[in-house]
């Protein structure tokens, strides 16, 4: 049994082009320290599978939450595809002992990163798409996600909107949000804040509270949601783009 057959049980799938399995399981590092191996890294399949993931994920929450709101919907999306959750999932399946690395990475402790499990897990889930399609990405998932948006909610991962905003806006734009107090109203003892919610210079989400932080993490929200509406338009485009060529 080779290193592939091992990672295939490992990790219950079985691939008919196995190049697939092979691209999504290789680092850049590896690519640096082997000019001869004639596949690419796994950075374009990332690409493929961070689209995929972003819609199971969606489509999921769509679907076992009849009465929750778009809002909620959101944070918990969020909550489920950021890295270090991928990272858990990639750990949980063990794909990080697949993972082709250059030794220069390994030694540092790429194998354990949760930027390289991230990435790898993405890849994986593309692989996966381009040589099955999109339902059998959704099912493996769908065995991944329940007992992990369980713990989410159980542990209120979702609900700081401040840092799940910081984190989408840096992932897709690039950018850190800022805050900006617009108004303070009220008397001493019951004042109301209002604080926008800025990416650059355009103001995504205006909320209000009781206290600066309260009106930020409420401004967060809104943005969040001006956000998310922002990148699935985006992402709808790229992913059929992706799955055509």
């Amino acid at each position: 049994m080779n290193e592939f057959d091992r990672a295939e049980a490992a990790l219950n799938l079985t691939f008919h082009d196995r190049t697939l399995l092979i691209r999504a399981l290789t680092h850049r590092s590896y690519i640096n320290e082997n000019p001869g191996f004639t596949l690419e890294d796994n950075e374009r399949l990332e690409f493929l599978g961070d689209a995929v993931l972003d819609y199971v994920s969606a489509e999921y929450l769509y679907h076992h939450f009849p009465e929750m709101r778009e809002g909620e919907l959101t944070r918990l999306r969020a909550a489920l595809v950021r890295t270090e959750t991928l990272a858990k999932l990639a750990q949980q399946i063990g794909l990080q002992h697949f993972i082709r690395l250059g030794r220069g990475e390994e030694e540092s402790g790429g194998r354990e990163r949760p930027a390289v499990l991230c990435d790898c897990f993405e890849a994986l889930i593309g692989a996966l798409c381009l040589d099955q399609g999109l339902e059998a990405a959704r099912n493996y998932l769908a065995r991944l996600i329940g007992p992990l948006l369980e713990e989410i909610m159980n542990s209120e991962a979702d609900k700081d909107a401040k840092s799940r905003l910081q984190e989408i806006s840096q992932r897709y734009l690039q950018i850190t949000p800022t805050y900006r107090t617009l108004a303070e109203e009220g008397p001493d003892h019951a004042r109301v804040f209002t604080v926008a919610a800025l990416i650059g210079d355009r103001i995504y989400g205006v909320g209000k509270g009781s206290s600066k932080q309260r009106a930020a993490q409420a401004a967060a929200r809104a943005a969040l949601e001006s956000l998310e509406r922002e990148m699935a338009q985006r992402e709808e485009t790229e992913f059929s783009a992706a799955v055509t060529k």
